[in-house]
């Protein structure tokens, strides 16, 4: 199975955030995508960073806002989205197995995956879809083996 086929079943939308955004539009975006992750993109075909719910959490703990930590007030919206975002980026392609992407999550610690297709964002995988794939392709086999079993075909 390839990204491809999860891509197929899936769907391609990608939600993107412009680097210049600010964490309150970020926060705001994913509480309304109801996702855990953005690909940051000024064009939303190229990919800047891929910003996370772990990266607002390591940003807000860290010393790289000191001027929120002192205050002790959260001025979200004077933070942009490329202050905090992860620049280096673990991509694939739509022919890459989805074994491939399980090791590639797994060895990174990453639970998203945006998808180039000659060079343009085409997708994005999230552990959860890489899980759903999985589970549907195993329940497949199963049922398979059962058939060739019980029938002989």
């Amino acid at each position: 199975m390839t990204v491809k086929h999860v891509l197929q079943a899936k769907g391609s939308d990608v939600a993107t955030i412009a680097p210049d955004a600010s964490l309150t539009e970020l926060v705001d975006a994913l509480a309304k995508h109801r996702i855990g992750a953005m690909v940051v993109s000024s064009d939303g075909r190229t990919i800047e960073g891929i910003v996370s719910e772990r990266d607002i959490v390591r940003a807000l703990a860290s010393d790289a806002l000191p001027a929120l930590r002192e205050s002790r007030l959260i001025h979200l919206d004077k933070v942009a989205v490329r202050d905090i975002m992860t620049a280096e980026v673990h991509t694939c392609e739509p022919t890459t197995s989805i074994d491939e992407v399980m090791t590639l999550m797994t060895a990174g610690r990453i639970r998203h995956v945006p998808v180039l297709a000659d060079g343009a964002l085409a997708g994005i995988l999230s552990i959860g879809d890489i899980v759903k794939a999985r589970i549907s392709h195993l329940e497949w086999e199963r049922s398979a083996l059962v058939d060739y079993v019980t029938t002989g075909r």
